[in-house]
């Protein structure tokens, strides 16, 4: 007995003879969305391809497209880039040819505009929120020494940094700020509670984690975990993360521990 296909949001589903890719050209009408401009598609999807996000995708909880920046470049060799005014080391990637895969962009899905650069807000648990809430995102990965300014400001893109680091481009700060947000995405994870408990969700790290064996190279499972006393285990649990996040993440720390206006 065959199985009717589930369509999460399909706009049609048909028979085909060969397995359907996981960037193939069907769209889905309510999954959420990720589009990435980038020179080099071919990087993805990645890692997100694997694993819980990889079977998201397979599934249509979600849909990746990547946007060839090289399509839109200029002449015969469809150049991107052209050296900075006022002179400097490096190039900068044109306006004219980021502007025409922008309006590209903005005529396929919803969503932000982001240029991952490292002068960007730092991303983080919260963003990953805050993006999973939304029909989707446009990221845009930077090369070279960077975007012309003037396509920042005339379509108000916000820029978002992994960390305080320099990468040679943004492909996989796009892979890991998109897994982070794709797993929060109803249906993504098995047990829903997965994200409430893990870390920078309640603004603490994670408290550590054992199974068994009980005892392994003369290490034993803290006594209290063994014990069956929910509430014994949660108050360890709850010591073990604020004293993780004390000495490993002291800005966490001030954070999660200042006092809120109003109180």
């Amino acid at each position: 007995m065959t199985q009717t296909p589930k369509s999460h949001g399909r706009k049609s589903i048909t028979a085909s003879p060969k397995p359907r890719g996981l960037l193939d050209e069907t769209r889905l009408a309510r999954a959420w969305t990720a589009q990435v401009i980038t020179l080099f598609p071919g990087v993805f999807p990645g890692v997100l391809g694997e694993s819980l996000t990889g079977k998201a995708l397979r599934d249509g909880i979600w849909q990746l497209e990547t946007i060839n920046l090289r399509d839109f470049g200029e002449g015969k060799h469809r150049n991107v880039d052209d050296t900075p005014a006022g002179g400097g080391a490096g190039m900068v990637l044109r306006a004219d040819v980021m502007g025409r895969a922008l309006d590209h962009a903005l005529g396929r899905a919803p969503g932000p505009l982001v240029y991952l650069s490292p002068r960007g807000k730092r991303f983080d648990q919260q963003m990953a929120r805050d993006w999973a809430a939304l029909p989707g995102v446009t990221l845009i990965c930077g090369r070279f020494e960077g975007l012309d300014q003037r396509v920042l400001d005339h379509y108000r893109i916000a820029e978002v940094s992994l960390g305080d680091f320099v990468m040679t481009g943004g492909e996989i700060a796009a892979q890991a700020m998109l897994d982070a947000t794709v797993r929060l995405l109803p249906g993504v994870l098995g047990n829903a509670d997965s994200t409430a408990e893990e870390s920078h969700s309640a603004g603490l790290l994670e408290h550590p984690q054992y199974t068994r064996p009980a005892e392994w190279k003369g290490h034993k499972i803290p006594d209290v975990l063994m014990s069956g006393h929910h509430g014994e285990i949660e108050k360890w649990r709850r010591h073990q993360a604020e004293e993780l996040t004390r000495k490993r993440r002291p800005d966490l720390w001030k954070a999660n521990t200042a006092p809120h206006k109003g109180d």
